[in-house]
């Protein structure tokens, strides 16, 4: 892939709190277009990994750069708008309604009402949720699941390039998970953007990753396409692939 513009590079970076180290030399090219995956246990650092790229934290070292420009020379407001964030359950606000959530981006970047409006409109449809049965309704009325595609639609509303999603599918029970995981698949193919997908779920890193980096104690252990990566003797692997039971 190395022909293949990075969307975004970490060069050398490290981040430290409270005297900890929770990522440390992080050198890694993320190519526009690809699902990479971070997966690792608890503590690992992929989360922290995933909010230093659009500025929810900063660097202690290194440099991070997105489309080419450090982040620390971005806007962190412009930065964040300008890319989409799923979280568990999908981040939304209690008290708006599904299209109050999903229109809340292009809201803060000044659409019109008529062009938020059919752009909602065109997500929900797009994550398989009726406009007619579901615009109106509150989150606490929406199963997991579709609280989830929702979260999707709203990442997706402004139409970024890029996509960070820190375990979407996480508290879903497993028939709804492998449906989401699927249509995420084919959403992210489809519009060719960029993601970036934190997991603990080996199954799910290689259904969805394009790539996958492997952390551990903040450094990435192995970064490989799902086949390389079945492949690896690294003993962390191994331990990955027995207990997930997944073949070879």
């Amino acid at each position: 892939m190395s022909d293949k513009r990075a969307a975004v590079q970490f060069d050398n970076v490290g981040y430290t709190v409270g005297g900890t180290v929770v990522i440390s030399g992080l050198d890694i090219e993320i190519y526009q277009g690809e699902t990479l995956v971070l997966l690792g246990e608890s503590g690992c650092g992929k989360t922290t990994t995933l909010k230093l790229i659009n500025r929810l934290i900063e660097p202690t070292s290194g440099e991070i750069f997105v489309e080419s420009k450090r982040t620390i020379d971005w806007d962190a407001v412009e930065l964040r708008r300008h890319i989409g964030y799923v979280l568990q359950e999908g981040g939304l606000f209690p008290h708006y309604t599904v299209e109050q959530n999903v229109s809340l981006v292009t809201g803060l970047l000044g659409w019109g009402d008529k062009r938020r409006r059919d752009r909602t409109r065109e997500m929900l449809e797009l994550v398989g949720l009726d406009p007619a049965r579901f615009a109106d309704r509150f989150p606490h009325e929406l199963s997991g699941g579709q609280r989830q595609r929702v979260g999707v639609a709203r990442a997706l509303a402004a139409d970024p390039e890029m996509v960070l999603l820190d375990e979407p599918f996480g508290a879903l029970d497993a028939i709804t998970r492998t449906n989401l995981q699927k249509e995420f698949a084919r959403l992210v193919r489809e519009l060719g953007k960029t993601a970036i997908f934190v997991t603990h779920d080996l199954h799910e890193a290689m259904l969805l990753g394009t790539r996958i980096a492997l952390m551990d104690k903040g450094k990435i252990a192995l970064l490989a396409t799902p086949h390389e990566f079945k492949q690896s003797e690294l003993p962390l692997v191994r331990a990955y692939m027995e207990t997930a039971f997944v073949t070879t």
